[in-house]
């Protein structure tokens, strides 16, 4: 952990890029390697071709992404690691927020480590680097 799902209107996925944005979450929370093991960082997305907004009556654009970890993070470093997820999020989609009506939405996540199950490899990769 964590993952980060983002979810997307299909009426943007010719100008969302939504690749890069996926690499620029992973570059955030690597960056917080500290926190987040990087084997253990995963990145997605999933286009809504079935949706509705609002009133209905424009083509309106929604993304909404979820951040998913495991508890026993501080209450500032998920605060701060939301913020600059956010913030990047707010970056990347700016042109399709001041072109047309737009939903940008992210939640955090917090599970506890029971009930999860994990078989992982990675994890080996980038302790042997130390990363």
């Amino acid at each position: 952990m964590p993952h980060f799902i983002v979810e997307y209107t299909d009426n943007i996925a010719d100008q969302a890029n939504i690749r890069d944005l996926l690499k620029k979450a992973n570059e955030i929370l690597i960056s917080k390697s500290t926190l987040f093991p990087t084997g253990g960082i995963r990145s997605r997305a999933i286009q809504l071709q079935d949706y509705y907004v609002a009133d209905g009556t424009e083509d309106y654009v929604f993304v909404h992404a979820t951040l998913k970890i495991g508890s026993g993070r501080s209450a500032i470093d998920k605060q701060t690691t939301c913020e600059d997820l956010f913030n990047m999020m707010k970056e990347h989609f700016n042109k399709i927020y001041n072109e047309r009506y737009f939903a940008l939405s992210l939640e955090l996540y917090e599970f506890s480590e029971a009930g999860t199950y994990k078989f992982n490899n990675i994890h080996q990769k980038f302790k042997a680097k130390n990363l």
